[in-house]
């Protein structure tokens, strides 16, 4: 009876919360995505927006490969790749390219985006709010998969991405209703706390989304609406508290254990943040207070332009790619500190300062971060390039670099 109980009580609440809310009329809908998406056979559906089982709002990432090499910018013709030295304006420069260039990752707010144009199964045209177009490919199941629409006449559709022409965003209009409210959460770790918009296993952000787990009656399936926290206990198993008052340990699914794909948190202090089991605490977790930055609020984001200080004293000024590849200051600067991963836009930055393996990061707020563990932060930097001259100290390897200041 109390499995029966349990198994009742969650489709019940999973129901009651599928529905929209009519207490939620006035709820603000600003950070939902939205926008109309044409299909192939000629047909258009406008409405709130969601990829997949994932992204649903503004500061939400769009994952892909860059497909050219240098994936955005211009950088001298005589660049040519090769598993350890470089070719700049005719002279040989040493550095880890093969390594770096296998990790030409793009990573843009769908805040920063116009619209999306897929170009076959895994391949799409992206146009940012500035109006460049860059094309990618690849490296996320952000491309391939199903974008799903919610249509003021036809209701919820599934369109399948190659059956999709172009991905148009527009402004959420206040007459948008969700049937899911956003998360946010106060998440405790071993390394400190971190506070914001929360996405549980890189998936559940809305109420309606479910929690599974396997308990001592049977498994559940958990509105993260119904949720009042979760406590990890073990690598295995984790203790969820419920909003009535009830307490269940749950286990068996990568929701509640180490092998979680991360536990993300959009704090407004670095930009998001990726949380590993191994570091995780307690999430303390309840209905955002409103749904994140609008459409309109991103402005658009153009070159990243740094001074650049050498080793020495030498002093170079100007529009570069950085790491021979972030180029806009809607990209991210990616790094590690005390296991936790960050994915900061370069909009953010205010210095970077290379130390052997990691670097350390200045934040517009003040906040100072020491990463490692990628390209863009340590011994495999690219180095930068400077894009508006046209002689041979226009690139500079990493390890010439005293201080980056972002302009």
């Amino acid at each position: 009876m109390q499995r029966n109980r349990i198994f009742l009580l969650a489709a019940a609440a999973a129901m009651a919360l599928a529905m929209p809310d009519p207490a939620a009329a006035n709820q603000d809908v600003r950070g939902y995505l939205y926008g109309t998406v044409e299909t192939t056979s000629g047909n258009s559906y406008t409405g709130l927006l969601r990829w997949g089982r994932e992204e649903a709002f503004w500061d939400d990432h769009f994952n892909g490969s860059k497909q050219d090499e240098p994936a955005t910018g211009r950088l001298p013709r005589g660049y040519r790749r090769a598993p350890r030295k470089v070719e700049v304006f005719g002279l040989e420069v040493s550095g880890p390219w093969e390594r770096a260039w296998s990790q030409r990752q793009l990573i843009v707010r769908f805040g920063d985006l116009k619209e999306i144009r897929p170009r076959g199964s895994d391949r799409a045209d992206i146009v940012l709010r500035n109006g460049d177009t860059l094309r990618i490919d690849g490296g996320s199941n952000d491309l391939g998969g199903k974008i799903t629409v919610w249509d003021a006449t036809v209701g919820k559709i599934d369109v399948d991405w190659d059956r999709t022409r172009s991905i148009k965003f527009a402004a959420t209009p206040a007459s948008a209703r969700p049937a899911g409210q956003r998360l946010s959460a106060k998440v405790r770790t071993t390394v400190g706390e971190f506070s914001g918009y929360l996405q549980w296993d890189k998936e559940e952000a809305l109420t309606v989304d479910e929690l599974d787990g396997d308990t001592d009656d049977g498994d559940v399936s958990l509105p993260m609406g119904r949720i009042r926290a979760i406590e990890r206990r073990s690598r295995r198993s984790a203790r969820v508290e419920l909003v009535d008052g009830r307490v269940l340990e749950l286990s068996g699914t990568n929701d509640v254990d180490s092998s979680i794909r991360g536990i993300v948190v959009e704090d407004t202090r670095f930009g998001r943040v990726e949380l590993p089991w191994d570091v995780f605490e307690r999430a303390d977790i309840e209905i955002a207070k409103d749904s994140g930055r609008g459409y309109d609020d991103y402005a658009p984001l153009g070159a990243i332009r740094a001074k650049v200080t050498l080793r020495g004293g030498k002093v170079r000024e100007g529009r570069i790619a950085y790491d021979l590849d972030e180029t806009y200051l809607w990209e991210m600067l990616n790094g590690n500190q005390d296991d936790v991963d960050y994915d900061i836009p370069f909009a953010y930055v205010k210095q970077i300062r290379p130390l052997g393996r990691r670097s350390e990061v200045v934040l517009d707020n003040g906040q100072k971060l020491r990463l490692e563990g990628q390209t863009d932060v340590g011994e495999d930097h690219g180095g930068i390039a400077f894009l508006d001259g046209g002689d041979e100290d226009d690139y500079v390897i990493w390890d010439d670099v005293e201080l980056v200041e972002i302009q």
